[in-house]
């Protein structure tokens, strides 16, 4: 019987750069607290939210994605045509299909590499790096394109006042290539439907088209408590498991890069990891909102802008969201 050749890749692989696209309007908590009764206090208190950026009339993600796509790939210094696979979490496609990968990877120039949209929301972009490490060490691609990309504004109802008001537009892009050591530690991913229901849309898209005017198209919108004692007990779990499963302890953190879902999340999580005092955690929910996929990658690339001695140092990264879905890993920052 003949035997099927299998490809082999590089021993790891690491993030070579990042890339930021943010949307172009600022909304601070004035603009959006009287439609839902609140103030900007009660904003920051319950959020950390100070401001959000939105996209701007006529930009869409794969307008945002397209900027940051080629800020990481010109970070990176390689050639659009080396990417072997183009990776974009995003629930903001203007449509079901085709992706907004395969359009992404027009506009940059990687065409024909492969290309396809991840849909795991607020955990999507951990979802590609974990995928785009195991192409690199496989063989399978030598360099990949991560990118998450989400227009969020287009489903917060200014009403409500469960998820809408920390809402916002942008993206962020990694390009991963070869390294002799491993710079993207095992994943800890995963998934708990029993709770599907928790975060997502209000209505059905059939709702809206079957509706005849009466229903009104489909925003976000959660069950806070639910969701914020998931997202703080059960995360910081699966956090502690990535620390592990790299082999490394808290002490050998440079930095905390968890999904921007709210602030409180975000300190009661290092505070349950006992993060020490010199692991930098990044806060960018406090300008940019909670943007789902491009959260973590935004997150890392203002957290290097503004602390440059992190580059090469280890970042633990969480992503957490509808599904209910998560993933988290270690990895070297570029």
């Amino acid at each position: 019987m003949s035997a099927l050749n299998q490809s082999t890749g590089s021993a790891g692989s690491r993030i070579l750069a990042y890339g930021a696209a943010r949307g172009g309007a600022v909304v601070t908590n004035d603009d959006i607290a009287g439609p839902i009764n609140s103030s900007d206090e009660w904003i920051r208190q319950r959020t950390g939210v100070i401001e959000r950026r939105r996209a701007t009339p006529g930009v869409e993600a794969v307008d945002l994605a397209e900027e940051a796509a080629k800020d990481a790939i010109a970070a990176a210094g390689i050639r659009p045509d080396q990417i072997g696979a183009v990776l974009v979490s995003t629930i903001s496609n203007t449509v079901q299909t085709p992706s907004l990968a395969a359009l992404l990877a027009d506009r940059v120039g990687a065409t024909p590499a492969p290309a396809y949209d991840i849909s795991a929301a607020c955990a999507g972009f951990t979802y590609g790096i974990a995928q785009a490490d195991s192409f690199i060490r496989s063989g399978l691609a030598q360099y990949v394109l991560v990118v998450g990309a989400e227009k969020l504004s287009q489903f917060a109802k200014p009403t409500d006042r469960t998820i809408s008001f920390l809402l916002g537009d942008g993206a962020g892009a990694a390009v991963l290539g070869p390294a002799d050591e491993p710079g993207v530690s095992p994943t800890v991913w995963g998934s708990d439907g029993s709770k599907w229901d928790v975060v997502g849309m209000d209505n059905p898209l059939s709702a809206y088209r079957d509706g005849n005017g009466e229903i009104d198209w489909p925003t976000l919108r959660q069950e806070g408590p639910t969701v914020f004692r998931w997202a703080v007990w059960e995360m910081a779990k699966v956090a502690q498991q990535a620390i592990d499963a790299a082999g490394i302890s808290a002490d050998d953190l440079a930095a905390f890069i968890p999904h921007q879902a709210n602030i409180r999340i975000i300190d009661e999580l290092a505070k349950q990891l006992k993060l020490p005092e010199h692991v930098a955690i990044a806060r960018d929910i406090v300008r940019t909102g909670n943007t789902s996929a491009a959260s973590i990658p935004l997150a890392a690339h203002a957290l290097l802008a503004e602390h440059p001695e992190l580059s090469g140092g280890l970042a633990l990264q969480i992503g957490f969201g509808a599904g209910l879905v998560f993933g988290a890993q270690v990895v070297r920052l570029p």
